[in-house]
């Protein structure tokens, strides 16, 4: 309801940003640094995302074949909270998609 119909943004990344779910950029000299997420924006909904994406992990560990292969991975490779808001940051740029558009979601299969 506090998003409206995610016109105002011009990409998902944007959307993601208004969430708070992108990592501040501390990039000088041609040194990209990324660092901890900016927690600006709509603290509800990305709280709700990445509480939301913490108990999928825990169904992703159990279950690693029901899910798509980007979620198992990301999992391998960091840390759990920090796979969470990855995975919260993957799933708002799903939900910008599927509200501008105005379609219903469609799982992609490999």
């Amino acid at each position: 309801a506090s998003i409206g119909d995610g016109c105002q943004f011009s990409n998902g990344r944007s959307f993601a940003a208004w969430l708070g779910l992108t990592p501040l950029n501390r990039s000088s000299g041609g040194k990209e640094r990324l660092g901890r997420i900016s927690k600006m924006g709509d603290r509800y909904i990305r709280r709700l995302l990445v509480l939301g994406m913490t108990s999928r992990s825990k169904q992703i560990r159990h279950r690693p074949d029901q899910f798509d292969p980007w979620f198992s991975e990301i999992l391998e490779r960091k840390p759990a909270k920090l796979a969470a808001v990855a995975m919260a940051n993957k799933t708002a740029r799903i939900i910008w998609a599927v509200l501008t558009r105005e379609q219903d979601y469609k799982v992609r299969t490999a």
